[in-house]
């Protein structure tokens, strides 16, 4: 039986292609982008005039209640804190540098710099708090030049401020507990406004800086992309002509993304202020033993919109099967879900169908499509009929796709409103970045889910830069490929490296899931990780998966004849992984070419599964 979705008002895209003489091809929508505010200021004191009672922003204290802030509150803070920034002479050259993770004060402060014009950057915590050489981090401030450093406990930050703070650069601590060299976050607090923050706030632009949003770093140093008011803006309006029924209704987010990424800190956060909407923000993760954390919002709280990576969902959905109270309040209010950073495995999607049929009598919808930190970030978007992993989509309104003919693909290139103008004081990779006629080179391909239909969008095709060519000139797709592989080994499988540069076949190196496989095992904590890998029932699941793929194979370039279980995980100081968990497949072939050419030995190794 096919079941409907929930009914929601939506907005319509009607694609246009139009080929050109030189063999490209532009893509784009027919409905064209609303108008939308100069600088997301404007919504700040919006909200705070018309709705100023309603709450912006609420976190869970020591106590385990909700500290709230309206949109008047945040607003008389904001100002206070932005002539703090004022006095303590941050500027454009002397920007703002946030360390910590999602907070309300971090959100305070970084709001008080959008508004007297000083950019802020909000740095991944895991460079301070995980990294052992802080590598990162000094690339960051010695990029950056900060006039001021923001943490939260300064005894958990010391070791990494201490390590890369430049010598004329404040420090200001929400917790400055045994650091008298940090600044309390609560002495800024308390600023007198003077016409200062007025004549700053007046000189902001639709071409302000907002932030500097670095990026993951999946392919060497992170890189500073230039966040102006324009993009951000223009992203939004985007976003809300997709989804109208957030003018409608304003939005509630329970959200744990990190605001240091495009995704919680452009598109969430900004969808909450963009629509005068509310964010609960959510301490969990989807990792063992802080997932509890999201759970117990959710059991309060109902989002009307709910944004995810895969593991997230991934987890989710084991708890929405075995508590029904969860189940009610979590589709109770729910409009539309959607997920990034990964592929949604189709397993994981169809049981969120079958819950929400079970407790609605419909599907709510899963979006989908593509974007970065350089197009803040969304670009594409996909149909509710058309939406699964992988399929990306038609543009955004305002946005034009440019398709160039790469090696047998497509490549994607991208142009609007929304998109940089360029990475913060590195003009060289800036002019590399954009084409001839000003497209953003966004790396990945895309392919026609039906080239006779264009109305029907496109699909993911893998990132340029990772295809390669085996020793017979056969080139191998490895985006879809991998995605093939992490799908047949769900849930068993977070990632895997594919090799085969000049190599005769394909093999991979997987970076298992080590508890679900130390339960495939039937093994304790105490046993290691070693001890998991080699276990029986793993490795015959490993060797049943090759088998699998195998089966479905159509050549040499999807055929993966080995496969080696990884028992130690992605380093973040080698550049393996990015903070937010994306591998970098260069760096790991690199770092781990001995494992590589073990794949490759004759006769195979016993540690390597072989389908030989």
């Amino acid at each position: 039986m096919s079941y409907p979705f929930r009914d929601v008002r939506l907005g319509t895209a009607t694609a246009k292609l139009i080929p050109r003489a030189d063999g490209t091809q532009l893509l784009n929508v027919e409905e064209p982008l609303g108008d939308y505010p100069d600088t997301l200021l404007d919504c700040l004191e919006r909200w705070a005039d018309e709705a100023p009672d309603r709450t912006f922003v609420a976190r869970r204290g020591a106590s385990g209640e909700w500290q709230r802030l309206s949109y008047a509150e945040t607003l008389t803070r904001v100002r206070c804190l932005a002539q703090g920034l004022l006095n303590h002479g941050l500027s454009v050259e002397r920007p703002l540098a946030i360390l910590s993770g999602n907070s309300i004060e971090h959100l305070l402060l970084a709001l008080a710099a959008m508004y007297v014009g000083i950019p802020f950057a909000p740095v991944s915590p895991a460079y301070s708090l995980v990294s052992r050489d802080f590598g990162k981090l000094r690339h960051i401030v010695e990029l950056l030049t900060p006039g001021m450093l923001m943490v939260d406990k300064a005894q958990d930050f010391a070791p990494a401020v201490a390590a890369v703070r430049p010598a004329d650069c404040d420090c200001l601590a929400v917790d400055p507990a045994g650091h008298t060299g940090m600044r309390a976050f609560g002495e800024l607090l308390e600023t007198p406004v003077t016409a200062a923050v007025d004549e700053a706030r007046a000189a902001v632009t639709p071409e302000t800086i907002v932030k500097i949003l670095f990026t993951s770093g999946s392919t060497g140093m992170p890189k500073g992309v230039i966040n102006t008011h324009r993009m951000l803006c223009a992203n939004q309006e985007m976003l809300a002509s997709l989804m109208p029924f957030m003018r409608d209704e304003p939005p509630v987010l329970v959200d744990w993304l990190p605001w240091n990424h495009t995704f919680g800190g452009n598109h969430n956060v900004g969808i909450v202020l963009y629509n005068g909407g509310t964010l609960y923000i959510d301490d969990g993760r989807p990792v063992p033993g802080e997932f509890e954390t999201t759970i117990a919002n959710l059991r309060e709280i109902a989002p009307t919109v709910y944004f995810n990576v895969p593991k997230g969902f991934e987890i989710l959905v084991d708890y929405l099967k075995r508590e029904d109270d969860l189940r009610e309040t979590f589709f109770s209010r729910l409009n539309l879900m959607f997920f990034a950073a990964a592929g949604l495995s189709q397993h994981i999607w169809d049981e969120l169908d079958r819950l929400a049929i079970r407790t609605l009598g419909c599907k709510v919808g899963m979006l989908t499509g593509l974007g970065a930190t350089e197009t803040a970030p969304s670009a594409m978007f996909a149909s509710l009929e058309e939406s699964r992993s992988g399929v990306v989509g038609l543009p955004a309104r305002g946005v034009t796709i440019k398709l160039v003919p790469n090696g047998g693909k497509l490549e994607c290139r991208v142009q609007g409103p929304s998109v940089m103008p360029g990475y913060w004081r590195q003009p060289e990779i800036t002019a590399r970045s954009f084409d001839e006629e000003g497209f953003y080179c966004l790396g990945d391909a895309v392919k026609f889910i039906d080239p006779d239909d264009p109305q029907r969008g496109m699909r993911f095709d893998g990132r340029i830069s990772e295809d390669f060519k085996l020793d017979t000139g056969t080139w191998v797709s490895v985006g879809p490929l991998r995605a093939r592989i992490i799908e047949a080994g769900a849930p068993h499988v977070k990632d895997v490296v594919i090799a085969g540069l000049d190599r005769p076949y394909v093999t991979i190196m997987v970076f298992p899931d080590l508890e679900k496989c130390r339960e495939l095992a039937g093994l304790g904590r105490e046993a290691d990780a070693a001890t998991v890998l080699a276990s029986q029932p793993v490795r015959e699941r490993f060797l049943q998966m090759l088998r699998d793929l195998d089966a479905h194979s159509t050549g040499s370039s999807t055929r993966v004849r080995r496969a080696v279980l990884l028992d130690e995980p992605p380093r973040l100081d080698a550049h393996e992984v990015t903070d937010k968990g994306s591998i970098n497949q260069r760096a790991v072939l690199d770092n781990r070419a001995a494992v590589v050419d073990e794949l490759y030995r004759e006769p195979s190794p016993p540690h390597v599964l072989s389908l030989d």
